[in-house]
């Protein structure tokens, strides 16, 4: 076996795990109840979008547009996916099992389907009061807040926090998990990963936005699917023992297991916690990719980020999961409790548990494969990453300014450096509560912001229904600030659909 380098928390550190703890429990404690409330009442006053418009969003990815100042929907939804498919989808699945058991898994999937309706709400206002700002459009948190809210100072906050968040708080998670990832598998020492990885972050984002778009479109649908397959693999080998592991998540997730019966709540609160890190849905982190969409509607694009929490969670996030349960890859143990299960003795929660699931099937290629997986999930989320913090600075600052931008890549990549070589309990620490401060500054905005996102999703409906492709007039539908839809230019392709002659969008 090769020998891992020791990233363990340092007896200097452990003052500040502490604290940061104690900073996400009273984050994430209540986070997590309203997380499921509001993903709740939100199917409700849409009218379960997330199955009654699951054509439709299929659709969009088909029918997408695209010009020089927005990338097509399917673009958009790789550059997000970019993001949301990330080391959260290995590492954070099996934090998650580690620390509230099978059941977690339940509710990761509850939450996935409930986030998929907050997902459209935001990356919907995204749409809604996007701009052009030199020539590409830009959007998310902020421009929503300051135009739907009038709230400046605000926006400036929430940008202000993106950036923080983006550049320094969660680029870490990503790097470390490459470094402990290759260091297992390989043996390559953090020190080198964490220079390789610097140089080809570089090399993205000092490319711009088409360079960041032309990766994402390549590699995460590749990616995605091969991980799917080898899970695919793994479940073929283990058949029988899917209809046990079945049972075992159901009786975990509501409380009637025999071992993990205990610990519901804890499956709960990490099931819906390491969902919310994955698909970030109500973080606002895909409102910035689906602004810089191309669409005649602003609820077509929501629709394809709604898709978006089903291909991470459901697909991805699952995948991991089912991997670690049919074969016994995992261990459990509650915070403050005696451990409940020890399959795995001495592993710690993140990737080894999956290399250990696909070696019991595919022996000597678990280390290689997740290894290889974890680094392009993680790549592809920092140059994610990078987009999100340009945006937010770039609102700031009222358009994009050679040096803060060169400052802020340089950051980044001294962010994802930093990560690579220090304990992943730190680095974890450190991105939950960031994570979380943006997730409450946004969920309450949307709160703030349901009327016009409603409004527009009535509007979309009502031109299905009447036969038309959806073109979107905020001033029809009572929505001020929506700056470039009421643009000459938005006005001009509105005028040249209306003289075409009309056609049933849901005609084959």
């Amino acid at each position: 076996m090769t020998e891992v380098t020791d990233l363990s928390p340092s007896q200097g550190e452990a003052p500040m795990l502490d604290l940061l703890a104690r900073i996400n429990d009273w984050l994430w404690t209540p986070l997590v109840v309203f997380a499921l409330g509001f993903g709740l009442f939100l199917t409700v006053a849409t009218r379960g979008l997330q199955i009654r418009l699951l054509p439709e969003m299929v659709r969009q990815l088909v029918r997408g547009e695209r010009s020089e100042k927005g990338i097509s929907s399917f673009q958009a939804l790789s550059l997000t996916l970019s993001s949301r498919i990330g080391v959260g989808n290995i590492a954070g699945v099996a934090t998650a099992v580690a620390l509230g058991g099978p059941g977690a898994l339940l509710w990761m999937a509850v939450m996935a389907f409930l986030g998929g309706a907050t997902a459209f709400v935001e990356s919907t206002l995204a749409q809604v009061y996007k701009r052009d700002v030199d020539g590409q459009f830009r959007g998310g948190i902020p421009y929503y807040i300051e135009k739907g809210l009038g709230l400046r100072w605000l926006a400036v906050v929430a940008a202000a926090t993106a950036v923080a968040m983006y550049t320094v708080l969660a680029p870490g998670i990503q790097s470390n998990n490459i470094a402990a990832s290759l260091d297992s598998a390989f043996g390559v020492t953090p020190l080198v990963t964490g220079v390789a990885v610097t140089a080809l972050l570089a090399f993205v984002v000092f490319g711009g936005r088409r360079r960041i778009v032309a990766v994402a479109q390549t590699v995460v649908p590749f990616m995605a699917a091969a991980y799917i397959l080898v899970t695919l693999v793994v479940l073929a080998f283990n058949a029988t023992a899917i209809p046990g592991m079945a049972a075992l998540i159901l009786g975990s997730a509501f409380g009637t297991d025999s071992v993990f019966g205990g610990i519901v709540g804890a499956a709960i609160a990490w099931g819906v916690r390491r969902a919310l890190f994955s698909n970030v849905a109500g973080v606002g982190e895909g409102t910035f990719g689906s602004a810089a969409a191309q669409v005649s509607h602003p609820a077509k694009q929501g629709l394809v980020q709604c898709l978006s929490t089903y291909i991470d969670t459901l697909f991805v996030c699952m995948a991991t999961g089912l991997m670690l349960l049919v074969t016994g890859s995992y261990n459990v143990q509650p915070e403050g409790s005696d451990a409940l299960a020890t399959n795995l003795e001495g592993v710690e929660a993140g990737p080894a548990y999956t290399q250990a699931a696909v070696d019991t099937v595919l022996s000597g290629t678990g280390g290689p494969f997740v290894a290889a997986a974890v680094a392009l999930f993680a790549f592809t989320t920092l140059f994610a990453f990078y987009y999100i913090a340009e945006t937010s600075l770039s609102y700031i600052l009222s358009g994009t300014k050679p040096l803060p931008t060169a400052l802020l890549r340089l950051a980044l990549l001294g962010m994802t450096f930093f990560g690579a070589v220090q304990s992943a309990d730190l680095i974890w620490a450190i991105g939950d509560v960031g994570y979380a401060s943006l997730a409450w500054v946004n969920m309450v905005c949307l709160v703030l912001l349901l009327r016009p996102a409603l409004r527009t999703l009535r509007d979309f409906d009502a031109q299905r229904r009447a036969g038309l492709d959806p073109q979107f007039d905020p001033e029809a539908v009572g929505i001020a600030g929506a700056d470039y839809w009421t643009s000459d230019e938005a006005r001009a392709a509105r005028r040249s659909v209306q003289d075409e002659p009309g056609r049933d969008p849901l005609a084959p």
